[in-house]
């Protein structure tokens, strides 16, 4: 690939995603375009790069975001904040929103899915505790082809086995041929939506508790700030952000600041889930 059409490629994406990409990664850059340039009868990159160039086709340039923006994902990814979800952020949302009953939660990013309905699984084990409760959960992601894939909640052999208990595989899914498909209970919890974490976030509402875990590591520190400002404006003041366990807020952003003693998970600068509900939090979480 010519040098002129890598940085082409690569201005393209940060401007349309925030992704930013390295001259190390052209090998993946040249590994996720040549399908799309192949769909168009074209032989290379280098026919892609003058098609963006010599017209403004906004199929063409969503195609190529989206085909490299698309992330792996899968259920319980990691485990533990998911442990955190049920034993440490749970409990405490449901002290505080006694009065309202009603609990919000977005998955920024959530790619196909697995994400938000790994979520709904939690909560759907608690159904006790949250009796009489409003419960909205918000999946959003930039493609259009993962927010449909993550509506149908259809998944392969190979991705049920990945991080899913065989005990949550029997109770939520159900063999549709050769793959397994979300029980209609769990796709009615969670509504799923297009949307740019770099467009503005105010339509989606406010939150209580808010993944976007493993996405900040694809941004420039500048689009990182961007992205953390506009979460923290849709976010309640005692809320919960779940960050990947790479990523930190730390010379990004003073809004956010780590929950004591729990790796990952990040609360608002003077919030009162940062002050004295962090001392409860802990003693849940032990």
């Amino acid at each position: 690939m010519r040098v002129e059409d890598f940085d082409m490629f690569c201005t393209l994406l940060k401007q349309r995603s925030g992704l930013v990409l390295t001259k190390d990664k052209a090998y993946l850059l040249e590994s996720r375009l040549m399908p799309v340039a192949r769909k168009r009868s074209m032989r290379s990159l280098d026919e892609l790069a003058s098609s963006v160039r010599g017209q403004k086709d906004e199929a063409l340039l969503r195609e190529i975001t989206e085909a490299m923006t698309t992330n792996e994902s899968s259920f319980f990814r990691d485990q533990k904040p998911f442990d955190l979800f049920r034993n440490v952020v749970l409990p405490r949302v449901l002290e505080v929103r006694s009065s309202r009953r009603q609990l919000r939660i977005w998955s920024a990013a959530c790619s196909s899915g697995q994400e938000p309905y790994t979520v709904a699984m939690v909560l759907s084990d608690e159904a006790t505790k949250l009796r009489g409760w409003k419960i909205d959960i918000i999946g959003t992601d930039l493609s259009g082809e993962m927010v449909e894939r993550a509506r149908n909640g259809i998944y392969t052999q190979f991705e049920v086995q990945r991080g899913l208990p065989i005990t949550m595989l029997v109770k939520h899914f159900r063999q549709v041929g050769d793959k397994w498909q979300i029980s209609p209970q769990l796709r009615e919890m969670v509504t799923f939506k297009e949307h740019n974490l770099l467009g503005e976030l105010g339509s989606l509402g406010t939150f209580d508790v808010v993944f976007c875990r493993n996405v900040l590591i694809y941004f420039d520190q500048p689009t990182k700030g961007r992205v953390l400002s506009q979460i923290a404006r849709v976010m309640a003041p005692d809320g919960f952000l779940y960050l990947g366990g790479a990523e930190t807020v730390l010379g990004i952003t003073e809004r956010f600041k780590p929950l004591e003693g729990q790796r990952g998970l990040y609360v608002m600068v003077g919030g009162s889930a940062s002050g004295a509900g962090s001392g409860s939090l802990r003693r849940a979480a032990g």
